[in-house]
């Protein structure tokens, strides 16, 4: 069974370029022809290969069922699947979205709506 919601770790320009409405998706997103998405169990390791040493990140916590397009769900890193949005992530599917921040046990900390 796959998860409703999924996350979006974003840099700061690209976290107000979706404040804007909709957000195309990071170089590597556009090289690969969607956005790049990851469940809360694998957040941590996209954040450690992908975002190690970089501070001012977002994470949006995504609504997969409220896309107008297509999420596939496709094996990638060690043969997980992970959530593959083809199409703009739009800002009305995102659910919560904060700084991205640790608890004190070093696990991080998923944004709440309100």
């Amino acid at each position: 069974m796959t998860p409703p919601v999924a996350y979006k770790v974003l840099t700061e320009p690209q976290m107000k370029a979706l404040e804007t409405g909709a957000f195309a998706g990071a170089p590597v997103d556009l090289s690969d022809g969607y956005i790049h998405l990851s469940t809360a169990d694998q957040l941590a390791g996209t954040i450690a290969k992908h975002f190690a040493g970089q501070g001012d990140l977002w994470l949006a916590a995504v609504d997969l069922e409220a896309q107008d397009d297509p999420v596939k769900w496709e094996e990638s890193r060690g043969g997980a699947r992970f959530p593959h949005l083809y199409g703009p992530l739009l800002l009305e599917t995102v659910i919560a979205y904060g700084p991205l921040e640790h608890e004190p046990d070093g696990t991080i900390r998923l944004p709440v709506a309100g």
